[in-house]
Parts: structure tokens; C-alpha cells; sequence
């Protein structure tokens, strides 16, 4: 659970959330080389932190000098996007925005592809879309993760999740063992790929290499002629 430092009064989210956060994971491109992995929505109390997690699958170790990822806000899916928070000469920086100010904190770790942020003292107007993206070259394909934030004034009642919890978590990691052997199978056929080229341009190399050294010794055949024609 996000912020377990914190007392429950400090920070909260819905517990149907983690429930069934095996249910809600937006892919991105399906199975492609990098898939971005959110939370369709979350839920949080007026007044506290949340966490708004954001990870990211990639065939490629993170390279910081070209590694790109920026956090964006929107009202609604048709206003326009606010950055808040982009990755630059290989550091993470904020954006102070006039909705957001200083209240989001990066926590995440490139090293684990994990680019998650925490937004302090949730406000009713915080409600919205985040948006996380991402690109790692040199995988080719680029994600967007898309959590719908719901604040709410009160916390619900008390009840047993415990069932809920043992499902969700069941379902999420037969999911999750099953894109990561997608993963892997899309990125052993990206490689044997990029072999099988390399193999053919160095067999059409040789072959012009073959045929200049051919037409070589046929012009040494032409012009040298036997003594005794002079």
C-alpha cells in the first residue's frame, strides 16, 4: 500500500483498488516490447497523500541521455494536457503548476522502470486524468498510461476485503508472470531478427566484394598477353 509510513488519516485509498489491481492494468500496445502498467483509477481521501503508481516494461535497460517520460493532468479526456512533472538532461524535474504547485514528489526508481509520483494534500479540484509517458529507445514503441483520480470527503465502512484481496492478487500475478514471458518472447524474436539481418548484409558484402575481385582478375586476363605476339 502507498505511504505506509503514513497514519490511515494521512493517507488512503480505496482497498478495492489493490483488490483487484490485477483486473485493472491498462497495457499499452498489447504485448509490444515496452508496455506501460497503471491503474485504471485510483481513490483518494480529501486531505492526505496519495501514490499514483506508474511502471513500465522495456526489452532495453534505461539509458538516462535518451530515456524520456513526462506526468501530465487533465480535467477531462478532451482538455488539453498540463505537464507537471518531465524527466531532462537526466534529471527528474517538477513543474509548479497553478493546480498541482509543489505537492507532487517523484518516488519512483528508472533502475526498476518504476516512475511513480505522490500528491500531497489531495484536494476535491485534484480530481482528473494523470497521464504517464513514456519512451525508452531503442524500443521503437512509446506508452501512455492513462489513472483516473477520485477524491472523495469521507471514508467508506469498514468491511471484509479479505476475499477480494486474495483474488485480486491471484489474478494479478498469474497476469503479471503472463506478460512477462510475452515480454520476453517479443524481445528473443527482436533480436534474432536484428542477427538475421546483420548476417544477410554481411553475406551481400561478400558477394561485391566476390564480384569486384572477379572482374579483377578477368581485366588482368584481357591485357596480359603472351610474350611472343611482340
Amino acid at each position: 500500500m502507498p505511504c505506509k509510513s503514513q497514519s490511515r488519516n494521512k493517507c488512503w485509498t480505496s482497498a478495492d483498488n489493490f483488490g483487484y489491481v490485477g483486473l485493472v492494468l491498462v497495457l499499452v500496445g498489447g504485448a509490444s516490447a515496452m508496455d506501460v502498467l497503471v491503474a485504471n483509477q485510483i481513490r483518494a481521501l480529501n486531505g492526505t497523500m496519495v501514490k499514483i503508481s506508474c511502471t513500465f516494461t522495456s526489452c532495453y535497460k534505461v539509458d538516462n541521455t535518451k530515456f524520456v517520460m513526462n506526468w501530465s493532468y487533465q480535467e477531462t479526456a478532451n482538455d488539453t494536457r498540463e505537464l507537471f512533472m518531465i524527466f531532462q538532461k537526466n534529471k527528474m524535474q517538477p513543474l509548479n503548476t497553478d493546480r498541482l504547485g509543489d505537492r507532487v514528489t517523484f518516488v519512483g526508481n528508472l533502475d526498476k522502470n518504476d516512475v511513480s509520483v505522490t500528491l500531497a494534500d489531495v484536494q476535491i479540484f485534484d480530481e482528473g486524468l494523470y497521464n504517464c509517458y513514456v519512451r525508452n529507445p531503442p524500443d521503437r514503441v512509446q506508452g501512455l498510461g492513462v489513472i483516473e483520480l477520485i477524491v472523495v470527503t469521507e471514508l467508506p465502512p469498514p468491511r471484509d476485503t479479505t476475499i477480494a484481496v486474495v483474488i485480486g492478487a491471484s489474478v494479478g500475478g498469474i497476469l503479471a508472470l503472463l506478460i512477462l514471458s510475452m515480454v520476453v518472447v517479443k524481445c528473443v524474436r527482436r533480436h534474432r531478427k536484428q542477427e538475421l539481418i546483420s548476417d544477410e548484409q554481411k553475406m551481400e558484402e561478400e558477394a561485391k566484394l566476390d564480384g569486384e575481385g572477379g572482374a579483377e582478375e578477368g581485366t588482368k586476363k584481357i591485357y596480359s598477353l603472351p610474350e611472343d605476339v611482340y
